[in-house]
């Protein structure tokens, strides 16, 4: 009952409305040191919601309905960034079953067997035989489970907005000092994003080394841009359409420059992580990206809903 009022809500204040939501992972068994990636039963209900009460649509579809101002009630996308294996195995099927169209940003530089920086930091928190970790200059006592993930989640603040060739170092380095060894590969390769691009998710584009791309020089911020396009379409044998800026905070992240770069590349869309949600009057370089984190589908859905409302106001 109360997820029907929920709907209609959504139709009153979700009039021409789009809803995106981010996803990066979808794993087979929750992740303290990743709280916020649904387990693959987390991730079915949500999709189970969205078919029930929403109307998935691709990301094409959607923009030529926000152009054209035919938008559907409830109107929802469905993304995922960085380019996980786990997108393939476990997101696919559950994508498949309820048929949610979807897009997977992938940057480029990862699909060849190299964990990105963030995972590779990350994995030396998560070893639970280490109490104590050597970071530079630094010793870094860990306390517990959630010291563990509160400490991680502290170092990669201090590391995300270094160039790219600085952050590497450091994790190389980090990994040097502490013996450790690395985590199995985490992302596609480009046969995967093939077999993932044939089941009839949309590719989309998300740089080749996944930097801030406000901190690089303009010729930098174009070869990222269209390098991670050129790469993929080799790979895939079709045109790629859709960009996702690293990050993806507008004005912090990227900025108008960027943007830019991103039309000059030919993109038809670009994605922030701003939430709210996107309108005719929206710029499809800066649509608008959200998704609730709520354990149970009544507030995941008044979630969605209040996203739209506080939009409508």
């Amino acid at each position: 009952m109360m997820h029907k009022l929920l709907q209609q809500a959504g139709k009153l204040f979700g009039r021409n409305k789009l809803s995106i939501l981010i996803y990066h992972q979808v794993l087979t068994e929750y992740d303290p040191m990743r709280p916020s990636e649904p387990t693959a039963e987390i991730f079915d209900w949500h999709m189970r919601l969205l078919r029930r009460y929403f109307t998935p649509l691709s990301l094409d579809d959607a923009l030529q309905h926000l152009q054209q101002n035919t938008l559907p009630a409830n109107a929802v996308c469905v993304t995922f960034d960085d380019g996980y294996l786990n997108n393939l195995t476990i997101a696919q099927p559950v994508l498949a079953r309820y048929q949610i169209p979807a897009t997977v940003y992938v940057a480029t530089g990862f699909s060849h067997g190299t964990n990105m920086w963030n995972d590779r930091l990350i994995y030396l928190f998560a070893d639970k035989k280490r109490q104590q970790l050597s970071l530079g200059d630094e010793q870094v006592k860990i306390a517990n489970d959630i010291d563990r993930r509160e400490k991680a989640q502290q170092w990669l603040k201090k590391l995300k907005y270094l160039p790219i060739a600085d952050r590497l170092a450091k994790i190389d380095g980090f990994y040097q000092q502490n013996n450790a060894k690395e985590q199995a590969p985490l992302m596609m390769t480009p046969d995967q994003i093939k077999q993932l691009s044939d089941s009839g998710v949309t590719i989309g584009a998300h740089t080749v080394n996944h930097p801030i791309l406000k901190v690089l020089s303009e010729t930098q911020q174009l070869e990222e841009i269209s390098q991670s396009r050129q790469q993929l379409e080799t790979w895939l044998g079709c045109e790629i359409k859709h960009f996702a800026y690293p990050n993806g905070v507008a004005g912090r992240d990227f900025d108008d420059t960027t943007t830019a770069l991103v039309k000059q590349t030919d993109f038809q869309t670009a994605v922030v992580t701003n939430s709210g949600v996107s309108s005719a009057g929206t710029s499809p370089y800066k649509l608008k990206r959200f998704t609730p984190w709520d354990t149970t589908a009544l507030k995941f859905h008044a979630r969605l809903i209040n996203n739209m409302r506080q939009a409508h106001d």
